[in-house]
């Protein structure tokens, strides 16, 4: 089906037989818009569009349109993800949560919340490996992890095995052998995602981060380490853990799939 269609293309298209009942009600779902209050506009269909779950950015959002996004996305399709969220506006959210009868899960190291009335996704999509050059690393790892866990992927996830000491590489990517896709986040000179593509016969993903100091030390020196990578490497922005983690979530998916 035409990712374009209108839902008169839809509705001739299953009239003239050319996709099923299954095949149409999916298409008008995953076209279907929500608004929410003259603030924002909910794409209900996306999960079924994209495989995307939804996500609400609490960063810049003032306190009451977020809970207010966040209760109708919930109400809507049972579970929310909210990022880059921090100090009181995890209150905030608690207290709608009350408020409108949905728990609150708290991810405070990688500045996630997730709101809901429904079960987590079952993990049947795929393996994700995370590994991460420092402990410095850890939250935008964790990010990364929480998107490709709600997205339906299991996940391993290595810490601490940067190249100022590249002997422990070794043996941690033993214990994620199974992946479908690695991601790698490295802050300061992000030398580690090179090393693992050099060494893996699945994607790599590089994710720089904002770990160092002093003259490009706030993820400019590893972005522009990792795009000038000499083995084949996919690299996202500075930081962006849930880029990588929705990104290599649907690279698992894609895998699984083909194994079918």
């Amino acid at each position: 089906m035409n990712p374009h269609a209108t839902l008169s293309d839809i509705l001739k298209s299953f009239q003239s037989g050319e996709i099923s009942l299954r095949d149409a009600e999916m298409a008008i779902h995953g076209l279907e818009i929500e608004e929410i209050g003259g603030i924002a506009h909910f794409d209900v269909g996306r999960h079924i569009r994209c495989g995307m779950p939804e996500v609400v950015l609490s960063e810049g959002k003032d306190p009451g349109h977020l809970t207010a996004i966040v209760t109708r996305v919930v109400e809507k399709s049972g579970r929310c993800i909210i990022t880059r969220i921090t100090g009181e506006r995890y209150e905030v959210i608690r207290k709608a949560g009350r408020d409108h009868g949905y728990t609150v899960e708290e991810h405070r190291n990688a500045r996630i919340a997730i709101a809901s009335r429904v079960p987590a996704p079952e993990k049947n999509h795929g393996v994700v490996g995370i590994i991460s050059a420092g402990t410095s690393d850890i939250p935008v790892a964790e990010e990364a992890r929480i998107i490709a866990e709600e997205m339906g992927c299991t996940v391993h996830a290595i810490h601490d095995v940067g190249a100022a000491g590249i002997h422990r590489l070794f043996p941690a990517l033993g214990k994620v052998q199974d992946a479908d896709v690695y991601i790698v986040v490295a802050g300061r000179e992000g030398t580690l995602p090179t090393v693992v593509a050099g060494l893996v016969d699945r994607p790599v993903i590089g994710v720089p981060v904002s770990t160092g100091y002093g003259y490009m030390g706030a993820g400019e020196a590893a972005l522009a380490s990792m795009l000038q990578s000499c083995a084949v490497l996919a690299v996202v922005n500075i930081d962006a853990g849930f880029t990588a983690g929705a990104f290599a979530a649907q690279v698992a998916r894609g895998a699984q799939s083909n194994e079918k």
